[in-house]
């Protein structure tokens, strides 16, 4: 590594802006548009094309190719558009992150995230800050996923799929309907097993309202009526406030609708320990 941070067989386009507290390992190849800030570390053999931006202290694994030409059809060459990592964002080994189809849009990756090897995220994807995608996942375009959501190994989505934010994806699902916040889904397809108690535990949510979100999970998902007419017992038993707002807001703002209840016997899950009878 030469006393700039820049490793001598790294090739750097002189139009690239790299922090002078970054480093840029062997073999990787940094574009003109390229915008790496103050400590971040870009590892060898990555590739960085079109505009990329990566926030302060972020962590590029080796073999990394950000800003890639989109997996689209409708993609024009030439077409304005890149990839921004947040802060404190660690992406690991041989991990693919494309940039966006439209001109002026980004694909997103939030601050504090942990996007494990080998795993992929297509264009036009926002991933909200403290997202864990764990090994071969596969992200498709146009998918959100919110704030601390967890997506399992070899998971695969839909385009334009929505995960809520604290939701748990378990490895190996299918997902294609989008998963309310704060609920553990499992399964080909995907169905929703119980409130993800442990995540919200371990994020300080208060007792009260994990149990509230229970409730209202009982009656979205173990009650047999159809999802509108859930929504209004929620609205009716309970107190819409805080995380159960925004779970029926999650669920108002669904096109494509929310997964629906785990089939008995269809899962893993169902041989582990549900966090449902967990204490709260």
């Amino acid at each position: 590594m030469s006393a700039d941070g820049i490793h001598p067989t790294a090739v750097v386009d002189p139009k690239a802006i790299v922090a002078p507290s970054a480093k840029v390992g062997a073999f990787s190849v940094i574009g003109p548009e390229v915008t790496i800030a103050a400590d971040a570390e870009i590892g060898h053999h990555c590739v960085l094309e079109g505009r990329v931006e990566i926030g302060e202290r972020a962590r590029i694994g080796h073999g990394t190719v950000l800003g890639g030409r989109p997996q689209d059809l409708k993609f024009k060459d030439g077409t304005p558009s890149g990839v921004r990592v947040g802060a404190d964002t660690a992406i690991r080994e041989y991990v693919t992150v494309h940039r966006a189809t439209r001109a002026e849009e980004w694909t997103e990756i939030g601050s504090g995230c942990l996007i494990m090897a080998m795993s992929h995220v297509a264009h036009d994807c926002r991933l909200g800050d403290g997202v864990i995608v764990i090994n071969y996942a596969g992200i498709t375009g146009h998918c959100q996923i919110g704030e601390r959501a967890t997506i399992g190994g070899l998971v695969g989505m839909v385009p334009f799929t929505r995960i809520g934010v604290y939701a748990y994806v378990g490895g190996c699902s299918k997902v294609v309907h989008d998963v309310p916040p704060f609920v553990l889904v499992d399964g080909n397809p995907a169905g929703a097993h119980a409130i993800n108690v442990v995540g919200l535990r371990r994020a300080g949510m208060k007792p009260a309202d994990r149990r509230l979100l229970q409730d209202a999970f009982r009656l979205l998902y173990r009650s047999g009526l159809a999802t509108p007419r859930a929504v209004e017992r929620i609205r009716e038993e309970l107190p819409v406030s805080g995380p159960v707002a925004e779970l029926l807001e999650f669920i108002a703002g669904s096109r494509r609708g929310i997964c629906g209840p785990a089939q008995p016997g269809t899962s893993a899950v169902d041989a582990l320990p549900s966090p449902e009878s967990e204490p709260v």
